[in-house]
């Protein structure tokens, strides 16, 4: 094996598992389901394409050990009424289309959600997000060991390897990088919601929410930067 090889090895183990806790936040902090979204200086709540401003899922730092993405802020967002699956839609060469976090997602004309890695997120929104409840996030790092089929760990982590529930998905992004493996949300992860907010349609449960209808969850990033909101969630179960 080379030594870009076992450099390369090396990177793909290197994981932190995401744990949630349980103590409600009162406070703005940077790694939280739910809770004060952290944004660049100019940068929007999103809205979906229905005119609900999304629900903020969860968000934190990425540990700096995991380059390309290292010290961003990774941002998670799902509208509340739309609970569906993402399609990729490809150009002839291969390359998802352009602006594909903006491109029409049939039947919608617009995605219902969006992902934004966020390089200078020091600034905590004014108010928290109202459904999503509030709870804190610790990352905590760990060998990714790949099983026998070369999958990694299937929990909720970034970094690491993914778990593969069916075959392994690649896509290049508009700006011709081939996307980066980033971040892994389990399949059937429910969060919580407050009380008194509105059910999300296709959920298990009137009191949690769902990300892409349950599906488990594996976020590919462009490793240029070429926009913040430059990820595809690919759904599989």
């Amino acid at each position: 094996m080379s030594e870009a090889d076992v450099r390369k090895t090396r990177a793909e183990l290197l994981a932190h598992v995401i744990e949630l806790g349980t103590e409600p936040l009162e406070h703005p902090t940077r790694n939280s389901v739910g809770g004060w979204p952290f944004f660049d200086e100019g940068q929007e709540w999103p809205e979906c394409f229905c005119g609900l401003r999304m629900a903020l899922f969860f968000q934190f730092d990425i540990p700096s050990d995991l380059e390309p993405f290292g010290g961003d802020h990774l941002l998670v967002f799902h509208c509340a009424m739309h609970n569906d699956a993402a399609e990729a839609e490809q150009t002839a060469d291969g390359r998802l289309v352009p602006r594909y976090w903006d491109a029409p997602q049939p039947p919608y004309p617009r995605p219902f959600w969006r992902v934004l890695i966020q390089r200078n997120a020091t600034r905590p929104a004014a108010e928290p997000e109202p459904s999503v409840r509030a709870l804190p996030l610790t990352l905590r790092p760990f060998a990714d060991t790949p099983d026998e089929r070369g999958l990694g760990a299937q929990t909720f982590k970034v970094g690491g390897r993914p778990s593969w529930a069916q075959d392994p998905e690649y896509y290049r992004c508009s700006c011709g990088a081939d996307l980066m493996y980033l971040c892994q949300v389990p399949e059937g992860m429910q969060f919580a919601i407050r009380p008194g907010r509105p059910e999300q349609p296709y959920s298990i449960s009137a009191d949690t929410y769902w990300l892409f209808l349950g599906n488990e969850v594996y976020l590919l990033a462009c490793p240029d930067h070429c926009d913040p909101a430059g990820v595809w969630p690919v759904n599989q179960n």
